[in-house]
């Protein structure tokens, strides 16, 4: 269902028209939090080249790690669906966490305990400032959606994510789910 206010757990998808912004374009951003002070995303399909095993060799997996955003690009991130299993973590919402006991994650993972398909990492994280999102909104720069995937969204595939949100739109998005990413090579 497409909304108009968004809400920590809602779905951002970018708007066919944020042509030529590196972080956000084709975009699907999962909103962690959001308040009057602020927002904080992470966008969810947009993997980079490296593993976890590559940024922290002591966790022994091969694991991917995704362009959370273009804030604190230096720092990890993660979200997950076994907060029974790591200390500390912040519900988001539909059973999906934020965060947690670090040290716990990388014993989790070395004992074989968790899999891919219940965390996902990131590297940087995506930031909206008071009012900013909502500015970003009115100039029809995202749409608002909630997220029907729950917390199966970490397991969701990236690489037909944002085109299979533009066919369930339909209309005029359907055209933009054929377009090339870039359209000079159109």
């Amino acid at each position: 269902m497409v909304t108009t206010k968004p809400k920590k757990g809602d779905l951002l998808i970018a708007e066919p028209s944020i042509i030529g912004d590196i972080s956000f374009n084709r975009s699907i951003v999962l909103l962690a939090d959001h308040s009057d002070e602020g927002s904080i995303g992470f966008i969810l399909n947009k993997p980079l080249e490296y593993t976890i095993n590559e940024l922290v060799p002591e966790v022994e997996a091969t694991f991917k790690v995704y362009n959370g955003g273009p804030v604190e690009q230096d720092n990890l991130y993660f979200i997950h669906k076994v907060p029974e299993l790591i200390p500390d973590s912040i519900e988001i919402s539909l059973g999906i966490f934020w965060g947690g006991d670090f040290s716990k994650v990388a014993e989790l993972i070395h004992n074989n305990t968790i899999e891919e398909n219940d965390i996902r990492f990131f590297l940087g994280y995506s930031g909206w400032d008071s009012e900013q999102l909502e500015n970003e909104l009115k100039s029809n720069s995202w749409v608002v959606t909630e997220n029907s995937y729950k917390n199966h969204i970490i397991e969701k595939p990236y690489e037909s994510f944002w085109k299979e949100k533009m066919l369930e739109f339909g209309g005029d998005y359907v055209i933009w789910s054929n377009a090339p990413e870039n359209p000079n090579y159109n």
